[in-house]
């Protein structure tokens, strides 16, 4: 018998992760995924849903505001990055409390709490690993530690509490780390910030288009707390 259920994250790399470690798992069907946390709740009222993966914080309504709504609520595992709600998530009767990112052995032993049976024999979804050269780093994703080759990064993005390093082979690596921590292991004279929630690797810089970057027809804003920096390191 499958067990139904839904996942409602603002975040679509929280949502992919946790759906790819659902999609592991024979009897757990995933009927729908939402950003939008009124159209989720929208279609929990409507439909049979037996467990409910709910981010916590997020900008429109808090998982916890959302609960409130439900006419019935399904069985519920949170997933957010501030262990802070760990006590009220669980005084709302929460099978589990998830900590981004989520590793699939946490995410079994959560799951394990519906029922052992489902997930006893299940094997954690393989991750891609770089092939170690002469330069490289180690970021936790997952459930482990990826080696990433330093001169295959195009550009760094910023999600929220996620980094998604964008590789050369077109992949990704997402992890929840901040561009301080990161850029502190990265060359200085490659790689530099041009905003928020992006840095760039310059040696993949294709041109520049006024308040743009272009890296294989992705265009990366500039904004103007980067802008004079960026514009002396390229000598413009």
């Amino acid at each position: 018998m499958k067990i139904t259920t839904v996942i409602i994250d603002d975040e679509p790399l929280a949502i992919d992760i946790i759906e790819k470690y659902c999609q592991s798992i024979d009897h757990i069907e995933v009927l729908a995924t939402f950003t939008n946390p009124v159209a989720g709740m929208k279609f929990i009222n409507n439909n049979k849903v037996d467990l409910l993966f709910l981010d916590i914080e997020m900008p429109m309504l808090s998982g916890l505001e959302i609960i409130h709504t439900l006419k019935v609520s399904p069985r519920l595992i949170f997933t957010t990055a501030y262990p802070q709600f760990a006590i009220e998530g669980f005084e709302m009767d929460a099978i589990d409390y998830l900590v981004k990112p989520v590793s699939y052995k946490r995410f079994l032993k959560a799951v394990n709490k519906l029922d052992p049976k489902i997930i006893s024999t299940q094997q954690p979804p393989a991750l891609a690993l770089v092939q170690a050269p002469s330069r490289f780093l180690f970021v936790k994703s997952d459930y482990e530690s990826v080696k990433i080759v330093i001169d295959d990064i195009k550009y760094i993005e910023g999600l929220k509490d996620y980094l998604k390093i964008h590789l050369a082979d077109n992949r990704y690596v997402l992890t929840l780390s901040n561009f301080k921590n990161l850029m502190e292991k990265l060359p200085d004279e490659t790689f530099i910030r041009i905003h928020n929630s992006y840095a760039v690797n310059l040696k993949f810089v294709e041109a520049i288009q006024r308040n743009k970057v272009i890296i294989e027809k992705q265009r990366l804003p500039i904004s103007e707390t980067y802008k004079n920096s960026f514009l002396q390191r390229i000598r413009l």
